[in-house]
């Protein structure tokens, strides 16, 4: 959190003191914009979910949603995905910060790893599907995902993106039966 209050104030064009009139610093600051981010992030990754019963079609779902509504909402993150870009600046400078945005990508495993356990379960994926084999789906989406948010942070090619996604979708789409 390298970023001074100074600079904070001319970003948004607050005062000083009415940031301290909703904030007491820089690191309550930090959690209302983790908490509205991802809000922003549930709403643009989750879209559309509640109506597919499939746990796999759900999963290539919310693939696409992160590729198509979330990774490029310019408006919404200009820099590329909030969560992957401050844990990358957090680590080294403020662990426990930074402890908060990991809860976020364990609990992006464990909904991978939800969906694929249920397709599973309901028989949609391959028979030969053992359960090492699911352990290294789970890892490797979830790494992928993430993967393409580091890319597209740096690169912000729109095309390259969607290759990365589309691959990683293709990849879910060879676990089905």
């Amino acid at each position: 959190m390298s970023t001074s209050i100074t600079d904070i104030l001319l970003a948004t064009g607050a005062s000083k003191g009415g940031l301290y009139n909703h904030f007491n610093g820089k690191e309550a600051l930090f959690y209302a914009v983790l908490e509205q981010s991802r809000s922003i992030w549930r709403e643009k990754n989750l879209e559309g979910l509640d109506q597919i019963d499939s746990p796999i079609r759900k999963l290539i779902r919310f693939l696409e949603n992160y590729r198509d509504n979330y990774m490029i909402d310019h408006e919404k993150f200009p820099g590329g995905c909030i969560f992957v870009n401050l844990s990358v600046e957090l680590d080294d400078q403020l662990p426990h910060l930074a402890r908060e945005l990991e809860k976020g990508f364990i609990g992006l495993k464990r909904m991978i790893k939800r969906y694929l356990e249920k397709a599973k379960k309901d028989c949609e994926l391959r028979d030969e599907i053992d359960d090492i084999t699911l352990n290294n789906a789970i890892e490797i989406i979830t790494s992928s995902a993430i993967g393409a948010a580091v890319m597209y942070s740096q690169n912000k090619s729109v095309s390259e993106l969607h290759r990365t996604m589309s691959s990683l979708i293709d990849y879910v789409k060879s676990l089905i039966k």
